[in-house]
């Protein structure tokens, strides 16, 4: 059996139930409503933008991947432009048909045709193949992405503090404390002065 030609169309708001689907791991922990209008957003932006693009691929007439490419600087310290494909990525029924290497290859010659140089992309560290793919084109790791919440970065960074660090700070912050409840108990006792001159 021969593979079916792989096309490659511009995203349309049409296609944004498919993209929640195929972009679940990768969209913002939100309902579906709302996960619904992130993308909405990001397939009219691609559509009006000159920067952007929302490509889905079909195979035999049927969605079966989708990537995001943006023109950007290769870094807010690297002003060259890169082009990112962004999520490449492709529905598990029709791995192994060429639709990932046909985002890339939709990568590859839009980058040709801005005459950018450079493409980046990133896949998920948990994603095996993903990465595999990826090195196979040539692209190798430039940076390790870390993310964490905010509040757990705060904790981490306040238990890394020297120990006499983190008991001046608690002095500091029991004395603070302190001035506060001065402080009522003085509008307290004035108030109360106040009500029993009236």
């Amino acid at each position: 059996m021969s593979r079916q030609p792989v096309s490659m169309r511009q995203a349309t708001v049409a296609d944004v139930p498919f993209l929640v689907e195929l972009w679940s791991d990768a969209l913002r922990r939100a309902d579906r409503q709302e996960q619904v209008h992130d993308l909405e957003i990001i397939v009219k932006e691609a559509a009006e933008s000159a920067e952007r693009r929302l490509l889905v691929a079909e195979y035999d007439g049927e969605p079966a991947g989708a990537v995001l490419l943006r023109v950007t600087p290769t870094t807010p310290l690297n002003l060259e432009p890169t082009v990112q494909a962004l999520a490449p990525s492709v529905t598990p029924s029709y791995r192994g048909k060429g639709i990932g290497s046909a985002l890339m290859e939709a990568a590859v010659l839009w980058a040709e045709d801005l005459g950018v140089t450079h493409l980046t992309t990133a896949a998920p560290s948990s994603s095996r193949a993903g990465n595999r793919f990826m090195a196979r084109l040539s692209l190798r790791p430039q940076a390790v992405l870390r993310a964490s919440t905010t509040s757990l970065v705060r904790s981490k960074l306040a238990a890394l503090q020297p120990t006499s660090a983190r008991l001046t700070e608690r002095v500091a912050s029991r004395r603070h404390l302190g001035q506060v409840l001065a402080a009522r108990r003085a509008l307290v006792k004035r108030a109360s002065e106040e009500t029993s001159q009236s």
